[in-house]
């Protein structure tokens, strides 16, 4: 664009797409969450701090695109085009430039992507060859925003032809050589290519960081690089979405500087709220404008409250209150979140701890536990090792080396997981604390192997003995003991009893532990995805809690009663 630049602090009451939407949240014009009333204060305060350039001539010409599309973007979406695509800071470069979209199902994201793609590629935006790349985790999502563009050229081809070629492949602009095609989930093959900007369409998806590292590692060739996220909430935890809320969060609490980010979040701020249409707008404000849309949500709230277990999408995608299915989750979101607390080490120094193993599958993931006991509050630390050649090793998606390098885990590029290495961890965790293992737990599957380590390196004694005499330093944990820990254990969850670390390994594998019904109305432990997730760390703890009880002087917890789904 040929407008001089001019850099100075703008009142943003003079940019009416800017103004438009603060005043609607300020003003409680719309019902909206604490995420819009921060996400407004945080944009006045840059504007109020900040020497900035709109390029009114530019957004201009954006906006007069919404003739040719079938609807009209909303005040929202207005807001968000203005500081994303026509906001730019000195030396000249845009402002925001990662936008962070969280809303719920049936907001028209996909429309809001084709609008916004249509725009980079255009004479406005006036950087020749700036590609968009879509991405997600499946083909088919991946071309939903694609064909939108595509259907709509397909329809009415007069109106674009002389601009714009088009196929199922891409879509190019004749003028600026610019772009638009989609990806797929294959990281190995997007490496390289000089697009303007990426679309990571449903995050909520993804399981790690490696395709988008990749992705976004092809981006800076091109002045102008911009990278749109934007998500429902979904089903999959500790990953990419988990990390960019908590992101968000923080920038939006000013706990943070923003780096360019512009965290737009819709949610509920409490999931009662579901339960009060009044509300759904905090999570989708499309709702308001569309009346099919708002009969679409009241329908799945009523499937929603008649089969809640056969329908947590609806909380989960339609409100952003992430749910797991109640008949079969280990705890709540909120219990795991609680669990990791801080752990003061102090505390710990010269206590008596259980050690508790998961040692099944050698070949594959192996956890560790150390569990105490501390004036009526359990403390476990925890460690995993995983195995380079396990079978599953293709299907585990978590990000296993950012673990690894924030201590949480170790890898090991051998054929086995040796049995030494749990046992020189717990070795050296407790010297480091002057703690005493007091017993080790563990299954009996791999006892064979574990048994001389156990004697050699921490000086347990390798025969196993029955009852509960105070000598017995090795416990079997048996299929019983799972049924006999669960109630103890799910009330320590829910009361906030444990404290176990910001450990992302450790939500991991709870995250993947599903409850199971047992003979006698009683419950035992299982897994939700048996090879793409594990949950070998939070069973050693499990271990560690079936020798609770041979704690010296350990403060017995007064537990609620078991809860029955």
């Amino acid at each position: 664009m040929g407008a001089k630049r001019k850099f100075a602090v703008i009142d943003p009451e003079t940019i009416p797409e800017v103004a438009e939407w603060l005043h609607m949240v300020e003003d409680g014009k719309i019902v909206a969450c604490v995420w819009q009333h921060l996400l407004c204060k945080m944009v006045r305060r840059v504007f109020e701090t900040e020497k900035l350039w709109l390029d009114r001539e530019r957004l201009d010409r954006y906006l007069s695109y919404q003739k040719l599309f079938p609807f009209n973007l909303n005040a929202e979406e207005k807001f968000m085009l203005t500081l994303m695509l026509c906001l730019y800071a000195e030396p000249g470069v845009p402002r925001f430039d990662v936008l962070f979209l969280y809303v719920g199902r049936g907001f028209g994201k996909n429309g809001f992507i084709t609008f916004l793609s249509f725009c980079l590629m255009s004479k406005a935006n006036g950087i020749l060859e700036y590609d968009i790349h879509v991405a997600a985790t499946t083909e088919e999502q991946a071309k939903t925003s694609f064909m939108e563009l595509y259907n709509l050229f397909e329809r009415s081809p007069s109106k674009f032809e002389n601009g714009f070629t088009w196929n199922k492949k891409e879509i190019k602009n004749k003028s600026t050589s610019s772009i638009l095609k989609y990806l797929t989930a294959n990281a190995a093959s997007k490496d390289g290519g000089r697009p303007g900007a990426l679309i990571l369409d449903e995050i909520h998806a993804y399981e790690s960081y490696e395709l988008i590292a990749v992705l976004i590692g092809g981006l800076g060739k091109k002045d102008d690089a911009r990278v749109l996220e934007i998500t429902t909430d979904g089903d999959v935890r500790e990953g990419p979405l988990d990390e960019e809320k908590e992101k968000g969060k923080k920038i939006l609490r000013g706990e943070m500087p923003d780096g360019g980010m512009l965290p737009v979040m819709f949610a509920l701020d409490d999931p009662s709220e579901i339960h009060n249409e009044l509300m759904w707008p905090k999570a989708n404000p499309a709702v308001l404008e569309r009346p099919n849309l708002m009969q679409r949500y009241r329908k799945d709230y009523r499937a929603w409250i008649e089969h809640p277990q056969k329908h947590t999408e609806v909380p989960t995608k339609r409100f952003n209150c992430p749910t797991a299915r109640q008949d079969i989750a280990l705890t709540t979101r909120e219990n795991l979140i609680a669990a990791s607390r801080p752990i003061d080490l102090e505390r710990l120094r010269g206590q008596p701890c259980v050690f508790g193993l998961d040692y099944a599958r050698t070949t594959d993931m192996v956890g560790a536990c150390l569990l105490f006991d501390v004036d009526g509050e359990w403390v476990a630390l925890h460690h995993g090792w995983w195995c380079t050649h396990s079978a599953d090793a293709g299907e585990v998606k978590a990000p296993l080396q950012d673990w690894e390098r924030d201590g949480w885990l170790t890898i090991v590029d051998d054929v086995d997981i040796s049995a030494e290495l749990p046992c020189i961890w717990a070795r050296d965790m407790a010297s480091k604390l002057g703690a005493t293992i007091v017993i080790g737990a563990l299954d009996e599957y791999r006892l064979g192997l574990v048994k001389p380590k156990l004697m050699e390196v921490l000086g347990l004694d390798s025969s196993v003995k029955d009852g509960k005499d105070s000598k017995k330093q090795v416990y079997i944990v048996r299929p019983s003991d799972h049924m006999r820990v669960y109630p103890v254990l799910d009330s320590v969850l829910a009361n906030h009893g444990i404290a176990w670390g910001d450990s992302p390994l450790m939500r991991w594998c709870a995250n993947n532990v599903k409850v199971e019904p047992a003979p006698n109305n009683n419950f035992k432990y299982g897994k939700i995805a048996p090879h793409s997730r594990k949950t070998d760390v939070f069973m050693a703890l499990v271990a560690a809690f079936s020798a609770r009880e041979y704690l010296p002087e350990s403060v017995q917890l007064v537990f609620a009663a078991p809860v029955f789904y």
